[in-house]
């Protein structure tokens, strides 16, 4: 087992390192349910899974704790599969690695899962504790909440009694979370025609690497390039001085919830513009980076490689590209009602080609767009796949999930905020986030739960930088702890 499981909070630290351990990419959990069950039922404890695959667990109030409110939590136990395109891990089999570097955990090249595996680590240790007050307990955690929310949204009515939810999902250290961004997925697929490489073409690969990419709620107003629209910038240059361009490949971006940090693309050009394409590349590239300045590390090339099978068919390769160019990417409108929040925003998460089923050529194109109104969510959507639709691809919108409406007259969230200011001196920060949580979708089976989020530190989420602040895990440890010992009496 890691070092990290030495680290203090002991408790806590024991089950994130065991939770490193198992592989749990989103839509594959079962081995980390399988364990959590195990976990379960060793300890005598209620465990039961719900008809998705949620996890349910319950434990009675100890001694002296018998008369309080029941109190619920919940976390996600599946991580986001993101690594280095350099890193050999493979997400279905592998261990993450993680290491101590400095005050923060990271991991080797993927990944970490501090994305939601401290939130769950801090349940299990609840749980498992013979020492620590508290009333009686209910936890939920759920399946696939990075990919797609399956597991909220499948949540149905009856298997709690609690009126009190603590969601241990969110991200700095010293702020309550109180309200969310709504998503939609926009998918597309632009078909084309597979045409054999012009005699006398000589391929090359661009590749654009280096970027900082990160969560696509929490990072998308940071200005962060996307390696999407970087190559396609680049190619679009370059054929516009070179009309005989060809695409013949891309890759870009993996996940829908993770700003894009990578893309491969193959093109091929007349033998005779070999040069000419590295000078138009080379000049584009020099602009690029001097306009992203915050993304010091992005390293663009372009070098020749072996020929392709085939490349687009010239109207279709005209018509992606301009799409791509007309797609909104990044922040679409910032919160007129909450100062420093993005309202809508989208993110141009993957661009691939590919055969499909029927043995046809098509690009595949996947964006996120985020909202705090889900009325703009739903628009902001259609305008996004308009740009596509009109370029002749087939557009849907589908994967939606609410937002979740502040209150701030919270009953929980007085306490909270009262137990903060007796252990630190001060007020926490109070906020909305444009990321995704799970309460906005658990307040329709549950409209009686009065939730708040809260959680440590953690830095580069949906990324190989992904990070989480040590002392800040210490300290989310400890005012959990009395969070919970404050629990009102029914």
């Amino acid at each position: 087992m890691s070092t990290i499981a030495e680290l203090n909070p002991a408790p806590l630290w024991k089950h994130f390192a065991k939770l490193c351990e198992i592989p749990r990419p989103s839509k594959h959990e079962d081995q980390v349910v399988a364990y959590i069950v195990d976990f379960a039922k060793n300890r005598g404890l209620d465990v039961k899974l719900d008809q998705i695959g949620n996890i349910i667990l319950k434990k009675p109030a100890t001694a002296g704790m018998e008369d309080r409110k029941i109190l619920a939590m919940q976390s996600h136990v599946d991580m986001v599969p993101q690594k280095n395109a350099d890193t050999d891990h493979d997400f279905l089999t592998d261990s993450i690695k993680p290491y101590v570097d400095g005050e923060w955990i990271t991991a080797e090249g993927t990944t970490l899962g501090a994305d939601n595996g401290i939130g769950v680590a801090a349940i299990l240790a609840l749980f498992e504790s013979t020492d620590i007050p508290h009333p009686a307990l209910e936890a939920l955690l759920t399946i696939d909440e990075e990919a797609g929310m399956t597991g909220a949204k499948n949540l149905q009515p009856g298997h709690f009694e609690a009126d009190l939810l603590l969601n241990l999902d969110t991200e700095d250290e010293g702020e309550l979370y109180v309200g969310c961004a709504g998503g939609v997925d926009v998918n597309v697929a632009l078909p084309y025609t597979a045409e054999p490489v012009p005699a006398g073409h000589k391929a090359f690969k661009l590749s654009v690497r280096g970027l900082r990419g990160g969560h696509s709620g929490l990072d998308i107003d940071k200005g962060r390039g996307n390696a999407n629209k970087i190559a396609n910038r680049v190619i679009d240059v370059a054929q516009t001085e070179i009309p005989e361009l060809r695409i013949a490949s891309l890759d870009g971006g993996s996940l829908r919830n993770a700003i894009p940090r990578e893309s491969f693309s193959t093109i091929t050009v007349p033998a005779e513009e070999s040069a000419r394409l590295q000078e138009i590349a080379l000049q584009t590239i020099t602009v690029i980076k001097a306009e992203l300045d915050n993304e010091a590390k992005l390293d663009i090339t372009l070098e020749e490689c072996d020929a392709p099978d085939s490349v687009l068919d010239k109207e279709s390769q005209r018509k992606l590209v301009l799409a791509l160019r007309a797609c909104p990417n990044g922040v679409e409108r910032m919160s007129t009602a909450l100062e420093g929040i993005a309202d809508t925003s989208n993110n141009l998460a993957r661009v691939v080609t590919e055969a499909t089923e029927s043995g046809n050529s098509q690009v595949r194109i996947q964006c996120l767009v985020r909202s705090l109104s889900d009325s703009a969510r739903d628009q902001h959507g259609l305008n996004v796949a308009a740009a596509f639709a009109l370029a002749g691809a087939d557009t849907s919108l589908d994967n939606a999930y609410p937002g979740w409406t502040p209150n701030m007259q919270s009953p929980l969230l007085a306490l909270m905020k009262d137990v903060y200011k007796d252990m630190e001196g001060k007020e926490p920060e109070v906020k909305v986030i444009h990321a995704g949580l799970e309460c906005g979708l658990l307040a329709k089976p549950y409209p009686n739960w009065d939730m708040v989020s809260f959680g440590p530190t953690i830095r580069r989420a949906h990324s190989p930088e992904e990070r989480v602040h040590i002392e800040s895990v210490g300290n989310f440890w400890d005012y959990f702890l009395k969070v919970v010992a404050a629990i009102p009496q029914q």
